[in-house]
C-alpha cells in the first residue's frame, strides 16, 4: 500500500537523521513517532476521499440514480492501492448496489472480493457483512448451489444474530428447496437469539403448521435479495426500483 510505504520511508529518514547526531537507540523513538504520524495523516486524507465518494453515491442512490451511483463508487478504486482496506470496502458497496439492482453477474466478483480480508473485513463492515453474505447465499439459491448457499447464510447469521430478516431469509430459501425441517431448525435458532421477535415466531409457527412463510413483514428490505419479485407498489416508473437499506 502506497501510504504505508511512504510512512515507512518517512520513518527511516527520520531515524537516519537522528542517528547522525544521537546514539542509534535514541533514534528509534523519533522514527516510530514519525511513522505513526505520517500514517495517520495519510490514512485520514484517504478516508476523507472515500467518505466523500460514498456520501455522493448514497445521495444518488436515494434519488434512484443507480447507474450514476455505480460510476461514482467505481472512482473509489483509484484509492485501492493507496490505502489498506479501501478495496474491500469499495467492493462491498459496489457489489451490494449491483446485486440490489439485479445485475448479479457483475455483482458476484465484488461480493467475493469484499470478503478477501476475512476477520478484518467482517469487523470493518459490521452488519453490512451479513447483508453481503446473505446476498451471496441468495445468489447460490437461484443457481441451485445449495451447499454453498448454506455456507454463505451460516456466515451471515453468525455475524448478525440479532437480524431477524437474515434468519427468516435463510429459512425461507431452505423451505423453497423442500428442506422444511432444516428451515424450522434455523428459525428455532433465530427465535432463541431473538426471543421477543414476533416475525420469527410467526414464520416458525407457519412451517410447523405446513403453511408458507410470510416475508412481507420484512418489506421492502426482503426484496433487495431478489428471491421474489417486489409487489407493484415497490416498482417505479414501469421498471425495477432498487430497494436500498443501510445497516
Amino acid at each position: 500500500m502506497i501510504n504505508l510505504a511512504f510512512s515507512i520511508l518517512i520513518a527511516l529518514a527520520t531515524f537516519g537523521i537522528f542517528a547522525i547526531f544521537f546514539p542509534v537507540w535514541a533514534a528509534i523513538a523519533p522514527g516510530l513517532i514519525a511513522f505513526l504520524a505520517a500514517y495517520v495523516i495519510f490514512t485520514n486524507r484517504a478516508m476523507k476521499q472515500v467518505n466523500a465518494i460514498s456520501s455522493q453515491a448514497q445521495k444518488e442512490m436515494q434519488a434512484q440514480k443507480i447507474d450514476r451511483a455505480i460510476e461514482t463508487l467505481k472512482k473509489g478504486f483509484a484509492l485501492e492501492k493507496r490505502q489498506f482496506l479501501v478495496g474491500p470496502l469499495m467492493h462491498a458497496n459496489l457489489g451490494t448496489l449491483l446485486y440490489a439492482k439485479g445485475d448479479f453477474e457483475a455483482a458476484r466478483p465484488h461480493l467475493e472480493a469484499s470478503d478477501r480480508w476475512g476477520f478484518v473485513t467482517r469487523t470493518l463492515l459490521g452488519g453490512n457483512y451479513a447483508v453481503l453474505r446473505a446476498m451471496v447465499g441468495s445468489q447460490h439459491f437461484r443457481n441451485k448451489r445449495y451447499d454453498d448457499m448454506r455456507k454463505a447464510f451460516e456466515s451471515a447469521v453468525k455475524q448478525a444474530k440479532k437480524d431477524s430478516l437474515i434468519w427468516s431469509l435463510y429459512a425461507y430459501c431452505l423451505s423453497k428447496i423442500g428442506a422444511r425441517d432444516e428451515a424450522m431448525q434455523v428459525l428455532g435458532r433465530g427465535v432463541q437469539a431473538n426471543p421477543s421477535d414476533e416475525r420469527l415466531k410467526a414464520n416458525l409457527l407457519a412451517l410447523q403448521n405446513n403453511k408458507r412463510m410470510k416475508m412481507k413483514a420484512y418489506s421492502p428490505q426482503f426484496y433487495q435479495f431478489h428471491i421474489e419479485p417486489p409487489p407493484p407498489e415497490l416498482m417505479g416508473g414501469g421498471g425495477r426500483r432498487v430497494v436500498w437499506q443501510r445497516r
